[in-house]
């Protein structure tokens, strides 16, 4: 193909999700350019449109000038210019990394290069369309993976009529966010739905039919125990995109390492979202993503900023299909908000209330005279307090009553 050069732009943006977009919407004139032919959509409502409730124009960001359906397949640090697999060649003055992250595929028996029919990440939209096409009422699907991308996708296919059982290999689900009580009533909440959960489950490989185009029929578990599938869906994590940084001779560990301003070893090269690594940390997470785009922002245009890092707040709602209670006296919804760290260490103090009755649980673990995390399942009311004052890291006032960090009313 042959090579069109483009005249240099003063911004060039590698990656149109989240953070990319967020930064193009802020910053004039910017080049992006995405591998994905959609407009930037937002990532975080995949499920919704997984389980038929929107539509993907729906969750579609404000619009920015996207070149689309364009990889970017090499760096050429010494001329400032990126090379294009369409053959164009485009330089820049400042590039930003936005290349985010790829699902993890955990090494089974047959699970090679090509996946097998059937078998499916959910990270794209193309991903999220291709599975919703394949789901019909009835049809087995195993979800491999208990963290809140699984939990996500298993709650959704259930809601398609789907006979979902979910494995997670850990002792709970979404035990990066939650204590093992609140997991529990996670677990009985899917259950209720129709969900059949394993944990403490490793999966060992999936079993195919044979020929040209093999399609999975089984999900093999350790101790040989086999769990029929027509889909299976691979929620096992991500891991930063960072081929083009390493190519390019850029410092990258985890991530591709970036300062306070994102700035990375190339000081003409910057890095946001879930490829970049900041302070040891690859966040992985929307709210990152965004605040890092935000602060990059002020960074291009000569105005003082730095990125500190993230204190993010996960939430997740859980509806069942039916108004009818499901679980312990609960309602067919379940919301959830978990934030910091919800794992007391030594001279922390624990505050837990919990109503099996309502299905409601509200614990937070204070550190010296501050928030160092918290889960709350039910009514979230309370969360918004609770949540500026543990991003704010603000000291909690001497004379606080530490039950009235969890009620807005005395109680629930």
């Amino acid at each position: 193909m042959r090579t069109q050069t483009e005249n240099a732009a003063r911004v060039v943006v590698i990656g149109a999700g989240m953070a990319g977009a967020r930064l193009a919407a802020r910053v004039p004139g910017v080049t992006v350019i995405g591998e994905e032919a959609h407009a930037p959509y937002n990532r975080v409502l995949l499920a919704e449109v997984l389980a038929g409730r929107y539509e993907p124009d729906v969750i579609a960001l404000p619009p920015v000038e996207v070149r689309r359906g364009v990889r970017v397949v090499r760096i050429d640090r010494a001329e400032r210019r990126v090379l294009c697999d369409d053959g164009v060649v485009v330089g820049y003055e400042r590039l930003v990394l936005a290349t985010g992250s790829n699902p993890v595929l955990p090494p089974l028996r047959g699970l090679g290069h090509l996946l097998p029919d059937g078998v499916h990440p959910f990270r794209t939209l193309d991903d999220c369309l291709a599975l919703r096409a394949a789901v019909r009422p009835g049809v087995r699907a195993v979800v491999i993976g208990g963290g809140l991308l699984g939990v996500s996708a298993a709650r959704a296919l259930a809601e398609c009529g789907a006979q979902v059982v979910l494995a997670q290999q850990g002792e709970h689900l979404m035990e990066r966010q939650l204590d093992a009580e609140a997991a529990g009533m996670l677990r009985r909440h899917l259950e209720a739905l129709g969900v059949e959960v394993h944990t403490e489950c490793r999966v060992r490989g999936l079993r195919c039919t044979d020929g040209a185009a093999p399609a999975v029929r089984a999900v093999e578990l350790a101790d040989g125990y086999e769990l029929e599938a027509e889909i299976t869906v691979l929620a096992c994590g991500v891991r930063p995109r960072t081929g083009l940084a390493q190519a390019a001779g850029l410092e990258v560990r985890k991530g591709v390492v970036v300062d306070d301003e994102l700035r990375t070893s190339d000081p003409y090269i910057h890095a946001v979202g879930d490829c970049a690594e900041h302070a040891g940390t690859v966040y992985g997470l929307a709210g990152a993503a965004l605040e890092q785009a935000d602060v990059l922002a002020e960074v291009l245009a000569g105005r003082p900023a730095r990125y500190e890092g993230t204190r993010a707040l996960t939430r997740l709602t859980l509806r069942s299909p039916s108004a009818a209670p499901v679980a312990d006296g609960a309602t067919g919804s379940l919301d959830l908000a978990a934030f910091g760290d919800s794992r007391p260490m030594p001279g922390d103090d624990v505050i837990r209330l919990a109503d099996a009755t309502r299905g409601a649980y509200r614990t937070v673990v204070v550190r010296g005279d501050r928030l160092a995390g918290g889960v709350l399942f039910g009514d979230l009311a309370a969360v918004g307090t609770l949540a500026r004052t543990w991003q704010d890291d603000d000291p909690l006032p001497a004379d606080m009553s530490l039950l009235h960090l969890l009620t807005n009313d005395g109680g629930f």
